[in-house]
């Protein structure tokens, strides 16, 4: 088959594939629709440290989680979530809430949307923690 056929069918099936997700609603922002729901986010990371206390965040994409081991946070990555212990964090303020930067090159940066009284309530409960 000719390229000048077979890029433009790469192409469009592509993008229909693309539109096809985004109609069904498959490229939604993961949310935790509470607080049961980030504790289940945490343990499928980590299923030998169950959480002790959990705080969501004002619009549910982010939680703080505290279990006996240390604090962890659970956000949203794509339509999925993922979390990170944050041994090591150094936290900084942003405009939009707080940026938390990790020793780990699998996820270096979290950015956070936080109100400004929640992102200073998270990070007098993260200072421990950095």
């Amino acid at each position: 088959m000719p390229l000048s056929i077979l890029l433009p069918m790469v192409v469009l099936g592509i993008a229909c594939i693309a539109v096809l997700l985004h109609l069904l609603g498959l490229s939604r922002r993961a949310t935790l629709a509470d607080k049961a729901a980030a504790r289940a986010a945490w343990l499928r990371e980590f299923p030998g440290d169950a959480p002790v206390h959990v705080t969501l965040c004002h619009d549910r994409s982010a939680a703080l989680i505290e279990t006996e081991t240390g604090r962890g946070v659970v956000w949203p990555m794509g339509a999925d979530t993922t979390a990170r212990y944050l041994d090591g964090a150094r936290l900084h303020t942003t405009k939009t809430g707080l940026r938390i930067d990790l020793p780990d090159y699998t996820a270096p940066r979290i950015h956070l949307a936080l109100h400004a009284d929640e992102s200073a309530r998270w990070q007098d409960a993260l200072k421990e923690t950095a």
